[in-house]
């Protein structure tokens, strides 16, 4: 018997990395993945989490059939009976409680493409709202203070710099194809300086680690900007030109000497200097990174704000090896908000957090759970989770748990058996990337790609056909008028000029712009006022700090002598994302278990070694979990740390639902106060 072979190009998306990769199938079965040589952006290049997207879609766990949740388990229905009674009951929710009590969530264990569209639109289609997602705890901190300063959010043009500074970001674990840029301005002569209370993958290889304690970065960025402005190292053309209140921050960060800054963060004044003299010394060849540690923090968004006001003050905003700003691919716009502005029904968080709403239209996962449990503002009773996983990523596990529990319906749309789908009422069997088309755009490269269907399974709808078949029988059907995913993409590429079939015949991308810098020679930035925003009158109008003013984090301000160790939570791990991967029994056999890492003084005062079982509390709660020793100069003393998404060791069980950065709405996740205890 003859075997039918055949290899598929299209990307990897078990990260947000977007790398080519050639899909190999004997008889229609994938059996390896490897990179594609001639994508732009990892020329072939993959990690291992490529090859382990064939023991996701084919593993003995994955959910291919929808299931129905009954008094003794869940039992497998048809598709269309599922959809029929999913629709019956959601009309009857909004019947009794009106349609803004039900939300959408969206998550990324589908990908990262036009899934968010097509749930802001079926959302704003049915008249909620409430759009959720994990985004609004992951990057929308970041999102928010790049758009307060810069107007939009930058891309680091690695290959070009002089200086990079890699802040609180581990690309070797978190974007391994983004080190091959680095790797080439390395031996080009560019100074790596990384900024992480740990010592990273990045760390070790920096010219210089620079070590704050968790949530000072603020104070950090500020003691920086003081040393420019005193040493005279700013870019003057470029601050008087394109930046507001230079005045003001210069007045501002007198205060932030180097012995101050010390005095704060830990970072000794030599430390300080010698950033300040690399920065000074590449401008404006000058790229900064920041990556999620610097996000769940009570002041979180100002202390990203003034990191993010470097670019302005040493000129390295949109040239050449600075910080450039991308050129957008204008497709149709799926969301629908400009013909159904859904602002005035109140989605939930929007007064609390008004820019978390301007700027992303999210509302915020938080207030949801309140909602949930205590109708405060109001009740939330529905709601559909399409590749999510909040009981086990939200803070605060267990109430989220709860709040899940009481719904009056709970869809969840998953490849496998997630803590949250176990407490649904239906599961349906979501598409892996390998079993959808979709349309993606690589902004660092400015490049667009057309993802392709490889394989498929009979009951395992794509996210098109779920919000089709969903919206045409609550009678929203005109909204979702497309027959299929081809036409859909084809809808989306009408305003760019690009043709799908170019896409088909080019699977390693399309470049839609050439990449351009300096635009402000030109015309004005992308903010309000055309220019760097060092001071926000949008923030000051609203009540908010017009400058990055800094504060220092609770558990410095005011310690409680009951929980004297620092939390931080979430370093990533190569082989994992976020909750992700963890079945996959090829990573867990080459990876570490969960486990609190702890320096080798604090083990030692606690009478506790390798492999030891402690309880870690906070306010919020506890959990067990096995002590990992590490070196001495791997982590702060009296600093823990904890990796998230195992489920037999949940961190957010202990982290804050409770305590918000005020601007993001963020919840503190990286400097909880907890105590150790030994069992």
């Amino acid at each position: 018997m003859t075997l039918s072979t055949d290899i598929q190009p299209t990307l990897c998306r078990m990260c947000d990395d977007h790398c080519g990769i050639l899909v190999h199938l004997v008889d229609g079965r994938v059996v390896d993945i490897v990179g594609n040589p001639d994508h732009m952006w990892n020329q072939g290049r993959v990690c291992a989490k490529a090859r382990g997207a064939v023991d996701m879609i084919y593993h003995p766990d994955r959910i291919l059939k929808p299931l129905k949740k009954t008094p003794g388990g869940f039992v497998e229905i048809p598709l269309e009976q599922a959809l029929d009674e999913i629709a019956t009951r959601m009309r009857e929710v909004m019947e009794r409680h009106g349609v803004r009590s039900t939300a959408v969530w969206k998550g990324e264990a589908v990908g990262f493409g036009q899934q968010e569209g097509l749930a802001r639109r079926f959302a704003a289609a049915l008249g909620t709202p409430n759009y959720l997602s994990n985004d609004s705890m992951c990057f929308v901190a970041r999102y928010c203070a790049y758009k307060l300063v810069d107007g939009d959010w930058p891309v680091p043009d690695l290959e070009h710099a002089r200086c990079i500074v890699m802040w609180g970001a581990n690309p070797p674990h978190a974007h391994p194809s983004m080190m091959h840029e680095l790797n080439a301005a390395r031996h080009a002569g560019a100074t790596l300086i990384v900024v992480d209370p740990r010592t990273s993958a990045i760390a070790r290889r920096a010219d210089i680690h620079v070590r704050p304690r968790p949530g000072t970065d603020g104070a950090l960025a500020w003691g920086l900007i003081h040393l420019l402005i005193e040493t005279g190292a700013c870019a003057a053309d470029f601050v008087a030109d394109h930046t507001l209140g230079f005045e003001r921050v210069a007045e501002y960060a007198k205060a932030f000497t180097p012995a101050a800054v010390e005095a704060e963060t830990g970072v000794p004044a030599e430390t300080i200097r010698a950033m300040t003299s690399a920065l000074s010394g590449a401008s404006p060849q000058v790229t900064v990174y920041l990556g999620n540690g610097l996000e769940h923090h009570e002041n979180g968004v100002n202390n990203i704000r003034a990191i993010v006001s470097l670019d302005g003050l040493l000129g390295s905003l949109d040239v050449e090896g600075g910080d450039r700003y991308a050129e957008p691919l204008r497709l149709n716009d799926l969301t629908l908000y400009d013909e159904r502005p859904p602002r005035e029904l109140e989605p939930l968080g929007a007064d609390r957090f008004p820019v978390l709403y301007d700027l992303r239209h999210e509302s915020h996962t938080m207030t949801a759970m309140g909602a949930i449990l205590d109708g405060d503002p109001y009740a939330l009773r529905a709601m559909i989770v399409t590749g999510a996983n909040p009981a086990l990523t939200n803070p605060n596990s267990s109430r989220v748990r709860a709040a899940l529990e009481a719904l009056d319906l709970l869809v969840v749309r998953d490849l496998f058996l997630t803590e949250t789908a176990e407490r649904a009422d239906y599961v349906l069997p979501a598409a892996s990337f390998l079993e959808r088309n979709e349309l993606h755009v690589h902004a660092r490269r400015q490049l667009v790609t057309l993802t392709r269907k490889v394989v498929s399974f009979p009951e395992v709808q794509g996210e098109y056909d779920f919000w089709h078949d969903l919206a045409h029988r609550l009678g929203i059907g005109d909204y979702f008028p497309w027959s299929d995913e081809e036409a859909l993409d084809r809808w989306l590429l009408e305003p760019t000029g690009l043709d799908l079939d170019s896409l088909v015949d080019h699977p390693e991308g399309v470049q839609y712009a050439p990449i351009g810098v300096r635009r402000w020679e030109t015309g004005p930035l992308p903010t309000p006022p055309g220019k760097v925003e060092l001071t926000s009158r949008y923030l000051e109008d609203l009540g908010y700090d017009a400058l990055p003013v800094y504060r220092s984090p609770r558990y410095l301000a005011s310690p409680d002598p009951a929980y004297p160790f620092v939390l931080i939570t979430g370093a990533r791990k190569l082989l994992y994302l976020h909750s992700r991967y963890r079945n996959i029994e090829r990573f867990r056999s080459a990876a570490s278990g969960p486990g609190v890492e702890m320096h080798p003084v604090d083990a030692a005062t606690l009478g506790m070694g390798e492999g030891d079982v402690v309880r870690l509390v906070s306010s919020v709660g506890s959990l067990e979990i096995a002590v990992q020793v590490v070196g001495s100069e791997d982590i702060l003393p009296g600093t823990v740390q904890v990796t998230h998404g195992w489920s037999q060791a949940n961190v957010n069980l202990l982290t804050h639902d409770d305590r918000f950065d005020p601007v993001s709405g963020f919840p503190l996740m990286k400097s909880v106060q907890v105590r150790v205890e030994r069992l």
